[in-house]
């Protein structure tokens, strides 16, 4: 089945789908809503989306830290802000701030090899 008929090969593809119509999938494009969409399919799939992509994260960083993911990819997006919640980011931070969280996502599950 193609994604116009509601099926996907991978969470890949669903995460592709997402990002180029969010509002197919009852997103505005800001973080926020984003990030809540993100924890409820991970929900969905107990956990095998974002099993393991803090730890990526924090890999990526290369220090410890006690942040959770959302805010990791945050002060990623914008290194040397302070910005570490959504409530931080202005109109053009928002949009910025969900495309980076894709690419992100996108790059953690390819290295990990998920479907």
């Amino acid at each position: 089945m193609s994604d116009s008929e509601g099926s996907f090969q991978d969470d890949k593809d669903l995460l592709q789908a997402v990002r180029a119509r969010p509002g197919m999938y009852g997103l505005d494009g800001t973080y926020y809503p984003t990030v809540t969409f993100l924890i409820g399919y991970d929900f969905g799939r107990s956990g095998r989306l974002l099993r393991g992509f803090d730890e990526w994260l924090v890999a990526r960083r290369g220090e410890e830290t006690s942040l959770d993911w959302g805010a990791l990819v945050l002060e990623d997006a914008f290194p040397g802000s302070e910005i570490r919640h959504w409530s931080q980011l202005t109109e053009g931070q928002q949009r910025r701030s969900v495309d980076h969280l894709f690419t992100l996502l996108l790059a953690f599950l390819s290295e990990r090899g998920a479907a």
